[in-house]
C-alpha cells in the first residue's frame, strides 16, 4: 500500500511539474494574462491538448454527476464555463497554425483533430448531460431568467440538437465518424492549398520581361529571388505580389502563367484538392441528412438571418439580375479600349482583363494605384486607423513591446476606452510569409467574458498579407489594402467592444450573415476626403495628398462595380451549388463549378481552372453555405453608413449608438432586432445597388 501511494505521489509530482513547465497550461504572469508566445514551443501543444481535454471532461462529468436537480446555474452556466483551459490551448494553436505554421504544427493538427472531435462528441452526444439541459429548457417559462440567460439556454439546447443529441445510438456513432473525417479533410484542404501556393513562382531572368512593373515590384522580385538562391527576379502568388503583377506586367505570356498558377491552386498535381472537395461535400450531406435536414445549406442557414436556402438564392438572384448587364457592359468597354490601344482582335482573356482594366482606369480617371502608394505608408495608416477609432469611440492604442507576439513581425497594443479602462490587447500581423496562409482575417486568442465575477477582456488579432518593406523603402500599401485594413479592423472593434457575461454570446459570436456588418461599414471611410486628407501624406516629401487625387479616388470608387459585384455573387453561387446538393454530381469538381456559374460568366472560360479547390472560406473556414453573407452585410452597411453620411462621418452620437446596439451586444439578441435598434428600420437590397451605381441611368 505504501509503495502504491508513493508511486501515485511520484506520478502526480511529475505530472504537476510537466504542467508547470508548459506555458499553455499555467496562468500567464504577463499583463492581462497575455499568451506567453515567447515560451511556447511545438513540443508543448500535444501535452497541453491532452491535459486540457482531460480537465474539460472532468468538468463535464461533474455537471452530469451533480446530485442536485438541474437548473440554469449548475447545468447551463456550468457548461458555458467548462473547458476554459482547452479554449486557451486551442485558441492559440489553431490561430498560429494559420498565421505561423510549419510541417510539425500541421502534423500536430492532424493528431489533435481526432482528440478534439472525440471531446466534442463526449459533450454533444452525452445522453445524461443532454437530459439535464433538456430538463432546464423545458422549464424555461417558469424561471425568472435575464435576457442573456434566456438566450444562452436557447442556444445551448439548440446546439445539442444540431450536434446529434436526439440521434439513435447507431446514428450517433455515424455522426462522430463523419465529424472526425470532416475535421481531418478540412485540415488536409488547408495544408494542400498553402503548399500549392508556396510551390508556385515565376523566375524571370530577362530584364526586358519586367516591362511595366513598378520599381517596388522589381525590388520585391529581386528580394524573393535572393531568398531562393536564384538569379534575376521571382514573383509569387502572395497577394501583394500577384495583384500588381497582373495589373502592370506588359508580358501577356507571363500574366497568363501567373493567372494559371493562381487559378489552378490544388487542381491536380501533388497538392490536389479536387477530390478533397467532393469528400467534404459528401460528408456534409451525410451529416445534414442524419440530423434531418434536406441539405447542408438548410442545416447552416437555420442559424443565420437568411434562415432558408430559398431566401439566399432569391437574394443572390435579386442582386445578380440588375448587376449582370452592367458587368458585361464594363467588360466590353475594357475590351474596346484594349483594341483601340494595341490589343489584337482575339478574346479578352482573364489574364488580359486586369491589365487592360487598369490601363482604362488610368485613362478614364487619370490616376492609378501606384500614384496613391506613396501616400499610404503603413505606419501612417496604422496611426490613421487607430485615430479613426479614437474619433468615433474615444479609444486609444499604446504599443506594448513588453508583451510578446508570436512572430517578430507582430506588434501588440494595449487598447483603452475613453475613460482609461483597459478594453483589449490587439495583435497586428501585417506581412506575408510562407508560414502564413493567404488573405486577411480577424481572430481572437481569448474572447470577452465574466468568470467568477471577474471580467476577462479579449485578446484580438488581425492578420493580413500587405507589401513588406524592401531595402530602405518603408512598407507602402495600396488603397485596396488600406480598405482591407479597415475591414479587418472593423471585426477587431466588434471583438474589442464585446460586453456581456457569456463568451459564447459576445463579440463576433453572431450569425454569419451579420458578422460582416461591423467590418464592411468601416470600408466606407477609405473613400471619405475629410478622413483621407487627415493622414495621407507622401512619405518622401510630407506633402498632403492632393485634393484632386482624392477626388479621382472617390470618382473611381464604382469603377467596374458591376463586374466585382458579379464576381462576388459567383462565389456565393458556387458555395450554394455545393451545399444544396442531395447527392454528389457525376461530373468532377472543375466541371461542376463551371456549370454552376456558366449563366453568369462575364469572361471566357479557361479549361482546367477552378476556384473550389482553393476556396478556403467554404472548405476549411467557417463560411460553408454562408459566403453570400458578404453581400448580405453589404446591404446592411450601405444602409447603416447612410446615417453617418447624414449626421457626419465622425459623429460621436451615431458611433455611440452603433457601438451600443451592434458592437457591444454580440449574439445576445436577434441580429435583425439589433439592426433595427440602431437604424430604426430594415434595410433593402436596393440600398447596395444605389451605392454601387447599379440602379439605372
Amino acid at each position: 500500500m505504501k509503495q502504491t501511494l508513493a508511486s501515485a505521489c511520484a506520478v502526480f509530482l511529475v505530472f504537476t511539474s510537466c504542467n508547470m513547465e508548459n506555458p499553455l497550461l499555467v496562468e500567464s504572469a504577463l499583463p492581462y494574462g497575455a499568451p506567453q508566445f515567447d515560451k511556447i514551443r511545438n513540443e508543448h501543444y500535444l501535452p497541453a491538448f491532452r491535459e486540457a481535454v482531460s480537465q474539460a471532461k472532468a468538468e463535464i462529468d461533474a455537471i452530469v454527476d451533480n446530485p442536485e436537480d438541474p437548473d440554469f446555474f449548475n447545468t447551463i452556466e456550468a457548461l458555458e464555463y467548462s473547458g476554459r483551459a482547452l479554449d486557451r490551448v486551442s485558441g492559440i494553436f489553431y490561430n498560429l497554425n494559420e498565421a505561423d505554421t510549419d510541417e510539425e504544427m500541421q502534423s500536430i493538427a492532424e493528431e489533435v483533430s481526432p482528440l478534439m472531435t472525440e471531446y466534442s462528441m463526449y459533450v454533444s452526444l452525452n445522453e445524461r448531460l443532454f437530459e439535464r439541459v433538456k430538463a432546464v429548457y423545458e422549464r424555461r417559462s417558469a424561471m425568472a431568467l435575464d435576457p442573456d440567460q434566456e438566450k444562452l439556454l436557447e442556444e445551448t439546447y439548440r446546439s445539442f440538437v444540431r450536434r446529434g443529441a436526439n440521434l439513435s445510438g447507431e446514428d450517433k456513432t455515424l455522426y462522430s465518424k463523419y465529424s472526425e473525417e470532416l475535421s481531418l479533410l478540412s485540415l488536409q484542404f488547408q495544408k494542400n492549398s498553402l503548399a500549392a501556393t508556396n510551390a508556385f513562382f515565376i523566375n524571370v531572368t530577362d530584364p526586358a520581361e519586367l516591362a511595366g512593373l513598378p520599381q517596388y515590384m522589381k525590388d520585391m522580385g529581386k528580394e524573393y529571388a535572393k531568398e531562393r538562391g536564384l538569379e534575376g527576379w521571382v514573383f509569387t502568388l502572395d497577394y501583394p505580389c500577384y495583384a500588381p503583377f497582373m495589373k502592370f506586367c506588359v508580358s501577356r505570356d507571363l500574366r497568363k502563367r501567373m493567372y494559371m498558377g493562381r487559378s489552378m491552386i490544388s487542381v491536380g498535381g501533388e497538392f490536389d484538392n479536387t477530390e478533397t472537395v467532393r469528400k467534404i461535400v459528401d460528408l456534409r450531406m451525410k451529416i445534414a441528412s442524419l440530423l434531418g435536414y434536406g441539405t447542408y445549406a438548410d442545416y447552416v442557414l437555420e442559424e443565420n438571418m437568411a434562415r432558408t436556402k430559398d431566401a439566399v438564392e432569391e437574394f443572390l438572384g435579386r442582386l445578380l439580375e440588375p448587376s449582370l448587364p452592367y458587368a458585361r457592359k464594363e467588360v466590353n468597354e475594357v475590351y474596346q479600349y484594349a483594341v483601340r490601344h494595341g490589343f489584337g482582335g482575339e478574346e479578352l482573356m482573364p489574364w488580359d482583363f486586369t491589365f487592360w482594366a487598369e490601363r482604362y482606369k488610368e485613362a478614364e480617371f487619370a490616376f492609378n494605384e501606384e500614384q496613391l502608394k506613396p501616400y499610404f505608408r503603413l505606419d501612417n495608416c496604422i496611426d490613421a486607423v487607430f485615430g479613426l477609432a479614437g474619433k468615433l469611440y474615444g479609444v486609444t492604442f499604446e504599443e506594448r513591446p513588453d508583451i510578446p507576439g508570436y512572430h517578430k513581425d507582430v506588434k501588440v497594443y494595449d487598447v483603452r476606452d475613453a475613460d482609461g479602462t483597459h478594453l483589449a490587447l490587439f495583435y497586428a500581423d501585417f506581412f506575408p510569409r510562407e508560414s502564413k496562409r493567404s488573405g486577411a482575417w480577424m481572430t481572437e486568442f481569448r474572447g470577452q467574458s465574466i468568470y467568477n465575477g471577474v471580467e476577462e477582456r479579449p485578446f484580438v488579432s488581425i492578420v493580413t498579407n500587405f507589401t513588406k518593406p524592401v531595402g530602405d523603402a518603408p512598407s507602402l500599401i495600396t488603397h485596396d489594402e488600406f480598405t482591407t485594413f479597415l475591414h479587418e479592423f472593423g471585426h477587431a472593434l466588434h471583438g474589442m467592444f464585446a460586453k456581456g457575461r457569456y463568451g459564447s454570446l459576445t463579440g463576433t459570436n453572431v450569425s454569419r450573415d451579420f458578422v460582416e456588418l461591423p467590418s464592411q461599414i468601416m470600408e466606407n471611410w477609405a473613400y471619405e476626403p475629410e478622413y483621407l486628407d487627415s493622414f495621407a501624406k507622401d512619405y518622401r516629401s510630407g506633402e498632403v495628398i492632393p485634393a484632386e487625387l482624392i477626388d479621382k479616388v472617390v470618382a473611381a470608387k464604382n469603377y467596374l462595380s458591376g463586374y466585382y459585384q458579379v464576381r462576388q455573387l459567383q462565389f456565393g453561387i458556387i458555395d450554394m451549388a455545393w451545399h444544396t446538393l442531395t447527392e454528389l454530381p457525376e461530373e468532377g469538381t472543375v466541371e461542376f463549378e463551371k456549370e454552376s456559374i456558366g449563366k453568369c460568366a462575364v469572361l471566357p472560360e479557361v479549361q482546367g481552372t477552378a476556384i473550389s479547390p482553393s476556396f478556403g472560406h467554404i472548405f476549411s473556414g467557417g463560411y460553408a453555405a454562408g459566403y453570400y453573407s458578404y453581400k448580405w452585410a453589404e446591404v446592411l452597411e450601405a444602409d447603416a453608413f447612410s446615417l453617418f453620411k447624414e449626421k457626419g462621418i465622425f459623429n460621436r452620437d451615431v458611433a455611440a449608438s452603433f457601438r451600443h446596439n451592434v458592437l457591444e451586444k454580440g449574439g445576445s439578441m436577434d441580429p435583425a432586432v439589433l439592426y433595427r435598434n440602431f437604424r430604426g428600420h430594415d434595410p433593402q437590397p436596393e440600398a447596395l445597388l444605389e451605392k454601387l451605381g447599379l440602379t439605372g441611368e
